[in-house]
């Protein structure tokens, strides 16, 4: 194995995660991002669900540990969470995977000299000649860590407590007149509410809560909009957890009502837009590539 490579997996993304960003106009969501790469490799729909021993989607996984080391590197804004965006390097940077694997190990050696001096450790260290092994297949990256808190938080809440709150969040995103239909879960509907688009017309939603810690399947989309039909315009799901690529291909399949997801990362971006139950909070993060200019 060349000096410069490591056994860490998840370095084949950071290329196609520069590329897809300057396919997108060089700023995109990250669900949209990892959408992007996964059609450019054909990357199977069971590769897509697969899961690591934490229960973490192990190729998402893999693409935001690929934009933790960007970011480090400077070749990435990381100041908004969710939304990644090129630097003015990044977006005039072209990387080889063995050129992605020497960043890899030199912001390896920079986090370990950091944790040596008695610093929180934030990634896998490294001495200055080894091999980074890859234990980021099994650890959440740093975003995925801190949207994996709040989720903890509503997947504490009772399942009445949990429709409450996505009633509250609702009403703060502009849906009026929102009710919980209570423990009746008429026909799999936990709510509903109505959408204002102008003064003069309205649009009549039904919602469906999951506080849930696993895959919403095809099914379950399914169901939920033979629920909503012939009742409703719009179906709104929201889940602590994820939808499975057939249950995406449902919820926007042609024909039919149209059903609204709104996956556990979606879910951390609503409470943080309205900082709902969140307190800002700044903290500062060493650019060290800003520094290395000087070494």
């Amino acid at each position: 194995m060349s000096r410069t490579k490591s056994k860490a997996e998840f370095v084949k993304w950071i290329p196609l995660l520069l590329d897809a960003l300057r396919a997108l106009g060089g700023s995109a969501e990250s669900r949209d991002v990892i959408d992007w790469i996964a059609k450019a490799v054909n990357l199977p729909d069971q590769e897509r669900e697969r899961r690591n021993m934490n229960n973490i989607p192990r190729y998402e996984n893999q693409v935001h540990w690929a934009r933790q080391y960007l970011a480090w590197e400077g070749l990435l804004d990381s100041s908004r969470r969710g939304v990644w965006t090129l630097s003015s390097a990044g977006a005039k940077t072209h990387l080889t995977e063995e050129q992605s694997h020497e960043l890899v190990r030199r912001q390896a050696r920079l986090r370990s000299i950091k944790s040596a001096k008695g610093a929180e450790q934030v990634a896998p260290s490294a001495k200055p000649d080894a091999e980074i092994v890859d234990d980021t297949a099994e650890t959440e990256s740093p975003e995925l860590a801190e949207e994996g808190k709040l989720l903890e938080v509503l997947q504490s809440l009772s399942p009445e407590g949990f429709e409450r709150i996505c009633k509250r969040l609702l009403h703060e995103h502009g849906l009026e007149k929102v009710v919980v239909t209570g423990k009746s879960h008429d026909g799999g509907i936990d709510g509903m509410g109505i959408l204002r688009l102008n003064p003069f017309v309205t649009m009549k939603v039904l919602f469906q809560c999951k506080r849930v810690r696993k895959t919403v399947s095809r099914a379950q989309v399914g169901d939920f909009r033979n629920a909503v039909m012939g009742r409703a315009d719009k179906g709104i799901l929201l889940t602590t957890g994820w939808f499975s690529p057939d249950a995406e291909k449902e919820a926007n399949r042609e024909g039919v009502i149209q059903i609204e997801m709104v996956d556990g990362e979606r879910l951390v971006e609503l409470f943080e837009a309205k900082q709902l139950g969140l307190r800002r909070k700044e903290v500062f993060e060493i650019n060290h590539s800003f520094f290395d200019q000087f070494r």
